[in-house]
């Protein structure tokens, strides 16, 4: 339960994200808000865990920079100006059953009834939550927020496969340090100069790097290392539980009960995820490739990692 304690820091810390971008950083340059979130965290982990990529994580560290920093970065930017915070935040739950599905052929961890059954109810809840026929709710949003979801549930899980024998703040270092270095020359040739920034926007841009990127990607790495990608997707429901939460209280927008429903499912689609205790029937249906710690190993001898 530590793991899964753990690793919900990262979807709350992502929820705020759309709020702090929508109200305070600049909406006409998607490019340089998403290279000033990833090179800073990148920096502040690699200060914190100084050691180079090894073999192949030096191409390893570029493929994930792109997927999971320099293309999600951008496009959750953009949704995040086009659409209301809890707009902008639901359309990622479906991202659960998206990293099962993606799980199943390149990790081998096969879905489990109780996580296939909370991303059908979690998707129901989105599916509330986003029908509702409100405004702002624009198409080009919602297929940026679609898109973003896409990409960053291919790119986590490959960081799955990925990431035995590599330290987790060191590759989550290398990956934001690779996906804002990928964005500064494409920022500076799309997009001009970089933008003059009030004091506002700095404090935001400090929170977005340090508590939305460097903190929460080193907690969600951490979590994919040691539980299912099932149980992990389905934590990530906390993302648009906690983006809807933040636009009712702090922005003004209104939570109708259609809404209301719907984040009660997602949230029952969290529990539903939780791992099951040692003697439990998930964890002595199993199978014994791979070890994960949802189902502790039966022999104290034996490592889990």
């Amino acid at each position: 339960m530590r793991w899964v304690a753990l690793t919900a820091v990262a979807p709350v810390a992502w929820g705020t994200n759309y709020f702090v971008t929508h109200e305070f950083l600049p909406a006409d340059r998607p490019l340089y808000g998403a290279a000033l979130r990833a090179l800073p965290a990148g920096l502040v982990l690699l200060a914190l865990r100084r050691q180079r990529p090894r073999g192949a994580w030096w191409w390893r560290s570029a493929v994930l920079g792109l997927l999971n920093m320099s293309v999600f970065f951008v496009l959750v930017y953009a949704a995040s100006q086009v659409l209301p915070t809890s707009v902008a935040s639901t359309v990622m739950a479906v991202s659960p059953l998206t990293m099962m599905l993606m799980a199943w052929p390149l990790v081998s961890e096969r879905p489990r009834t109780a996580h296939l059954t909370g991303a059908a109810i979690g998707l129901g809840g989105v599916c509330l939550m986003l029908l509702t026929g409100a405004e702002g709710a624009s198409v080009p949003g919602v297929l940026a927020s679609a898109a973003a979801m896409l990409v960053s549930s291919f790119g986590h899980i490959l960081a799955k496969r990925w990431s035995a024998g590599a330290d987790v703040l060191a590759s989550t270092a290398w990956q934001l340090a690779a996906g804002g270095l990928f964005l500064l020359p494409v920022a500076a040739a799309v997009e001009g100069p970089p933008p003059a920034l009030s004091t506002p926007a700095l404090l935001a841009f400090g929170y977005v790097a340090l508590v939305a990127t460097a903190l929460a990607f080193a907690a969600w790495f951490t979590g994919l290392r040691h539980l299912p990608a099932g149980t992990v997707g389905l934590i990530g429901l906390l993302n648009p539980v906690t983006g809807v939460l933040l636009g009712t209280t702090v922005a003004g927008e209104v939570l109708t009960v259609q809404q209301l429903t719907g984040l009660g499912l997602a949230l029952v689609g969290v529990v539903l995820s939780q791992p099951k205790r040692a003697g439990g029937r998930d964890c002595s249906q199993a199978p014994p490739h791979p070890v994960s710690d949802e189902c502790p190993a039966r022999a104290p001898s034996t490592p889990v990692r």
